[in-house]
C-alpha cells in the first residue's frame, strides 16, 4: 500500500464514521467531515497532508512516479 492509497482509505473511513455518528450521536459530528474534507481539498493543491506524515512514520512507502 502507498501513502495516496492509505490516506484515501482512512479519509473515507473517518468521513463515513463521522456521518454514522451525526445520525446517530450528534449533528455536531458534521464538523469533523467538513474538517476531513477540507484537508483533502488543500492536499489536492498542496500535495500535502498532516496525515501523509503519520502515515510515513508508520512505516508506508512513499508513492513511486
Amino acid at each position: 500500500m502507498t501513502v495516496e492509497r492509505g490516506l484515501r482509505g482512512i479519509a473515507g473511513f473517518f468521513i463515513l464514521i463521522s456521518l454514522i455518528l451525526a445520525c446517530f450521536v450528534s449533528p455536531k459530528w458534521l464538523w469533523f467531515t467538513a474538517f476531513v474534507g477540507a484537508n483533502l481539498l488543500q492536499s489536492a493543491f498542496t500535495n500535502w497532508c498532516p496525515m501523509m506524515w503519520v502515515l510515513r512514520k508508520w512505516g508506508i512507502k512513499c508513492d513511486k512516479m
